[in-house]
């Protein structure tokens, strides 16, 4: 097993049609301003961005994002990941009854020294901090479509 490649998988239930999901999960800018986690999400050239996140854990992670499909009308965002992390994340939105579905997955490598040297005996720490991360970011969204009227 290669300790430092990690695989997530997130389903949120969310308040809303899946348009008006997707339409926020497709603003990355626009994190920062409602999931506690994202400290920061930076446009660079083209559609890069770079971004620090901090879930509970004393580090963050730095990655630099691109866009490798953006499809409104299958509902998926897929974003390439360099930097601290190496690898990929999806979101994939769909109607769920009366409101949305939205799926993350996430197949990373860590590419930090440190955290690498680290992920064999602190994998399940790291993967705790993913789950908190995840769960702020849906409680925040949760409430951002709530507010919206969605």
């Amino acid at each position: 097993m290669d300790w430092s490649r990690f695989r997530f998988h997130s389903v949120w239930d969310l308040p809303g049609p899946p348009d008006a999901v997707f339409a926020v999960l497709e603003r990355a800018a626009d994190y920062p301003r409602w999931w506690p986690g994202m400290r920061e999400v930076v446009p660079l050239d083209g559609d890069r961005a770079a971004a620090r996140v901090r879930a509970v854990l004393p580090y963050e992670i730095r990655i630099v994002a691109r866009p490798l499909r953006r499809d409104p009308g299958a509902g998926v965002l897929l974003l390439g990941m360099d930097g601290d992390l190496a690898g990929w994340a999806r979101w994939t939105v769909t109607g769920h009854g009366a409101g949305t579905r939205a799926v993350f997955d996430q197949e990373v490598e860590v590419m930090r020294p440190l955290l690498r040297r680290l992920a064999p005996f602190a994998r399940p720490a790291f993967s705790a901090n993913h789950a908190l991360l995840m769960r702020s970011g849906r409680r925040a969204l949760t409430a951002r479509l709530r507010a919206a009227g969605r």
